[in-house]
């Protein structure tokens, strides 16, 4: 395995380590594969346990780790951040690579340094998803409004300006690929993000009921799915999950709806080897839980947008599953009931599909990807 040598520096970025999710996995094969790199990050609230796993250590911190309750206030610091990233000091790297949603492409690196951008995407509030986040924020309206609106043109401004600095892109997906070149007029290699599929497993045989995972907040679109069982009384769905959401969620359960709340990856493994089928509502742009549910052999039904068009096949032999064209409930409800019309889709051809999403395919490409770039930015200098 091909490894920089220990005199080349390397710094990973990362926007902030607080609940590992998608992209501290990411950030966790990052640091496999560069085991020598220092981590700069925003914000550093890990727990030992969380810290110790993705293998990370004490991260470099911004001057926003020292602000009393920033672990449950991050988020807001959101007009803070270009500040913050902007101001560690990465002048002694010469390799440095971030892995952003937010601000992290925005760190400055010295002239004659490489940095690349693991792009999860474009920050979605200032971009594509602008006027959803003022919705859901209520700041839609009013001069409350105003002002997070002028203050959202402001950093998508930033944004455009900080991407200059970028040496190369990363898209974890088509999807996003496709987003960074209308946000900033770049192109990208598609590196699709890292699954567990040593974790994530069939074992056991199918019982007829389906499954929903996600953290609840409004996008994930959990309510719409719950709603769907009303018109399926005679079909059982389990939930998966919590967040903000939770109530509106609740409201809508009837009878044949188990919410069991929040669950560590082993129930939510368990549950998923034996689902009828897992369910999906959400325009992410990857998705990791429906290739989980995959490589536990067990087939999607998924909103027929952004990154499941790249995970789910929805047609011929290899079938994974179905799509729904729109994440209403009766959409919903209706595509469950033609998937259960129609062959199942084997637990082998599920698995295969996962598999193409290892974690061992991303430190192969990732590597191939950073190799090349380095000697295209260095021609002739040692790695």
């Amino acid at each position: 395995m091909h490894r920089f040598s220990p005199h080349i520096r390397v710094a990973l970025v990362h926007e902030w380590l607080v609940v590992p999710a998608g992209s501290e996995a990411v950030l966790q094969e990052m640091k496999a594969e560069f085991p020598q790199a220092d981590v700069f990050c925003l914000v550093d609230k890990l727990s030992d346990a969380d810290r110790t796993r993705l293998g990370v250590g004490y991260p470099n911190t911004s001057f926003l780790q020292h602000i009393p309750g920033i672990e449950r206030h991050y988020r807001w610091m959101l007009p803070l951040m270009p500040t913050a990233v902007e101001r560690l000091d990465l002048s002694a790297y010469d390799l440095v690579i971030s892995n952003s949603h937010a601000v992290a492409k925005g760190v400055r690196v010295r002239a004659d340094a490489l940095h690349i951008c693991h792009c999860c995407s474009p920050m979605r509030y200032a971009w594509d998803l602008r006027d959803q986040y003022l919705e859901e924020a209520g700041l839609d309206h009013g001069i409350k409004g105003w002002l997070a609106g002028q203050m959202l043109n402001r950093l998508r401004s930033w944004d455009a300006k900080a991407s200059v600095r970028v040496s190369a892109f990363i898209a974890i997906s088509d999807f996003i690929a496709a987003r960074i070149a209308r946000s900033y007029g770049r192109p990208s290699a598609v590196i699709y993000p890292p699954v567990d599929t040593n974790f994530y497993t069939p074992t056991g045989g199918r019982k007829d009921y389906y499954v929903a995972a996600s953290r609840m907040v409004s996008y994930k679109r959990i309510p719409a799915i719950v709603e769907a069982f009303r018109d399926l009384p005679d079909r059982h769905l389990i939930v998966i999950g919590d967040g903000p959401d939770r109530e509106r969620v609740a409201a809508v359960a009837g009878p044949n709806v188990t919410l069991m709340g929040w669950q560590p990856r082993e129930v939510l493994r368990a549950q998923l080897r034996q689902a009828r089928a897992f369910l999906f509502a959400a325009e992410e742009d990857f998705g990791i839980l429906p290739v989980e549910a995959q490589a536990c052999g067990t087939p999607v039904i998924a909103y027929g947008q952004g990154g499941a068009l790249e995970t789910v096949i929805n047609s011929g032999p290899a079938r994974t599953g179905a799509f729904f064209s729109e994440a209403t409930p009766s959409a919903i409800a209706s595509a469950i009931r033609t998937f259960d019309e129609s062959p199942a889709p084997t637990r082998d051809a599920c698995r295969a599909n996962a598999e193409r999403f290892s974690a061992e395919r991303f430190r192969r490409e990732f590597r191939e990807f950073v190799i090349h770039a380095w000697n295209v930015h260095r021609p002739g200098a040692a790695t």
